[in-house]
């Protein structure tokens, strides 16, 4: 059986809200019944039909033939099989996803994975603002999953991250981890300002000292870690990374002793 596809027929005129093209919700329908479902969210509210072209019929497997920034909430409440999106993603790609996978081939607006609990989504291109951080008003970020950006990611990557491996492989922007609660956030290509700002717990990786650290973070010296190395062994395993992130020598600085200061960020050695 060939896979769900879902082909573009051109630019969308309005924003449009992709959540309930996910496997659970579609697996009961006709395929005349799929066309029928409203994604925009203007007074317009385009269907499926007015946008797309379909064809396959196995819904474990979505494909998206074709991206637009205005795809918002693709993948949101993801459960189960795969989704695979050929372009780029709007806002809040896998927002609370809790299993299957999210492959983006292009790039992701700003909030993608937030709230995600299990799972794996990864975005070739670069992400926005508050990757895997949470909504305005909510206390926590993602809380499960792997979460992988292999461009770069904005400002705020991690905010309030809760637990899950976070995993920005071009580079990110300032207060990277900010408030995180738990969790592991691995960074190739270097941090911008702040990373870990009001961090509690968890563990920020990074392959070079950051642009600058906060004050109230202390440095506890050349630090001989089983973390660091199971964490490297598992970035390898699991295709994020081809070599080592950390390498056998690391500095480690704890922080952020504004607040609880149980958290930590892993310095590569040979990048400080």
């Amino acid at each position: 059986m060939s896979r769900l596809t879902f082909t573009l027929l051109s630019e969308p005129p309005e924003r449009l809200d992709l959540s309930p093209l996910v496997p659970a919700r579609l697996a009961s329908m006709a395929m005349h019944e799929v066309e029928k479902i409203r994604l925009g969210v203007s007074k317009h509210s385009l269907a499926v039909g007015d946008v797309f072209r379909l064809s396959g019929a196995d819904v474990s497997a979505i494909v998206f033939e074709g991206g637009s920034r205005r795809f918002d909430c693709a993948g949101a409440l993801l459960d189960s099989g795969t989704i695979r999106i050929a372009g780029d993603v709007g806002a809040q790609t896998g927002r609370r996803m809790s299993g299957g996978s999210i492959l983006v081939e292009g790039s992701a607006g700003p909030h993608a994975g937030s709230g995600m609990s299990g799972g794996r989504l990864e975005i070739l291109g670069d992400a926005g603002d508050f990757t895997g951080g949470p909504l305005a008003g909510e206390l926590a970020g993602m809380s499960g999953g792997t979460l992988i950006v292999r461009g770069r990611a904005g400002d705020r990557a991690g905010d309030r991250m809760r637990r899950g491996l976070l995993a920005v492989l071009g580079g990110c922007g300032d207060y990277a981890a900010s408030r995180m609660i738990a969790g592991t956030l691995a960074i190739v290509g270097g941090s911008g300002r702040m990373p870990g700002y009001l961090m509690r717990r968890g563990s920020i990786l990074v392959d070079r000292m950051p642009q600058m650290l906060s004050p109230s973070f202390v440095e506890s010296g050349a630090w001989d870690s089983v973390f660091a190395s199971l964490a490297d062994r598992h970035l390898i395993a699991e295709g994020i990374a081809q070599e080592p992130l950390l390498g056998r020598t690391v500095r480690r600085y704890c922080g952020d002793n504004a607040v609880l200061g149980k958290g930590e960020i892993l310095v590569a050695a040979q990048g400080s």
